[in-house]
């Protein structure tokens, strides 16, 4: 399953965003290694909303809720999510 968390990140903020994917990556990594799967996947940055989202594969909400709290991610909100891929 595939999940979004939702960060509001001012323009004031905006230089911290690679350090707030760094961080994300790390805890995704550190769970992993510890047996609980949670994988970073991608960010998506809305400079004019100030909207941030980090997507992540985990086996439940709770998991990606723990991995925030161990990267220290302050985050609006937090919901499951379907990708959609074009094969061609």
């Amino acid at each position: 399953m595939q999940y979004a968390l939702e960060l509001y990140l001012p323009s004031t903020t905006r230089d911290r965003i690679p350090e707030t994917v760094t961080r994300a990556r790390t805890a995704a990594e550190d769970m992993q290694f510890l047996g609980t799967p949670v994988r970073f996947l991608w960010s998506i940055f809305l400079p004019e909303d100030e909207v941030c989202f980090l997507i992540f594969e985990a086996s439940s909400e709770e998991r990606v809720a723990e991995m925030a709290r161990r990267a220290s991610i302050a985050f609006e909100r937090l919901v499951a999510i379907e990708v959609a891929l074009d094969d061609a």
